[in-house]
């Protein structure tokens, strides 16, 4: 007898999705699943993140690249594309509207969230991350393989959302105390924002944001690198400074793990934190931009 595909209903409300979740999923041959590699390693030059989808990934995943997936000709990494341009890389990963996406990385959770957040910004709510990732599946002894998949071109359409991305300009305004109810939250390590680290990225100012708040991403996550519980993370907003009842701004080095704290956020049932698309990539190499520093703010 011929065992029957079925298509699941089931969608992932809180953008989150377990192991589990993900094999049911792909077990019972849902068609309208996508799911994408978003791997990214920034500092760790030595490893390349398309090899390593190739030789290894969780069945039916492609590689989803956010440094070419992005506006290539601006002067920061992993710039928010045209719509167009969304539309169109999308779509040659076989993308329709009517998909459900689901993303992940090998580091448990870095950059999977910025496609989770690059396809919200352009009108596609079903969609989520893998919580604790590649790592997290292994563990559960679920299977990978070295396929590749070619999908046929979608028809992805995009209606952008602008109301979740911030400019620099919009920035300096909360920075300026122009703007006194929006709240920006940066994601990156403590001694960075306090000027007390580099940067890994040469040629940046050391610090921060003047009016920010540091909330190190990893706040958010447990040791396994799956999502604290929703209590966890409210504390965590909480114990930083931060009135998630005000508009909320998330921020880092290049717009990446800014989009986990936007993720975080959404656990709370704020559905709309907007992303910092430059972040201090941008704003660190602008010298007409403030900074503050740890003894600025003491």
């Amino acid at each position: 007898m011929t065992q029957q595909t079925t298509t699941s209903l089931s969608k992932p409300a809180t953008g989150i999705v377990s192991a589990q979740w993900l094999s049911n999923e792909i077990q019972q041959g849902n068609q309208r699943l996508r799911i994408f590699d978003a791997t990214y390693f920034l500092t760790d030059k030595t490893r390349d993140a398309l090899q390593e989808h190739q030789a290894q990934h969780i069945h039916g995943a492609q590689y989803f690249d956010i440094t070419q997936i992005a506006d290539t000709d601006s002067p920061w990494p992993n710039t928010v594309p045209t719509a167009e341009a969304f539309e169109q890389a999308v779509r040659k990963l076989g993308v329709n509207n009517d998909h459900t996406i689901i993303a992940y990385d090998r580091l448990g959770l870095m950059s999977a969230a910025r496609v989770w957040w690059l396809f919200r910004y352009f009108g596609h709510q079903n969609v989520a991350i893998l919580d604790g990732g590649l790592p997290k599946w292994l563990e559960s002894n679920f299977s990978v393989d070295n396929q590749a998949v070619n999908f046929p071109e979608g028809n992805f359409v995009a209606s952008v959302a602008p109301e979740l991305l911030k400019t620099a300009d919009q920035v300096l305004a909360v920075a300026n105390n122009v703007d006194k109810r929006s709240v920006v939250v940066d994601a990156r390590a403590a001694a960075r924002f306090a000027g007390t680290s580099p940067e890994p990225r040469p040629k940046l100012r050391s610090g921060h944001i003047p009016n920010s708040i540091n909330l190190p991403f990893n706040s958010l996550l447990n040791n396994d690198h799956t999502f604290k519980d929703k209590q966890q993370i409210a504390a965590a907003f909480r114990d930083a400074g931060v009135d998630v009842s005000k508009p909320i701004i998330t921020s880092c080095g290049s717009g990446v793990t800014a989009c986990i704290l936007a993720l975080g956020l959404k656990q709370l049932g704020v559905e709309n934190a907007s992303v910092f698309d430059g972040s201090w990539t941008q704003w660190g190499s602008t010298e007409s931009l403030p900074i503050a520093t740890l003894s600025d703010d003491q």
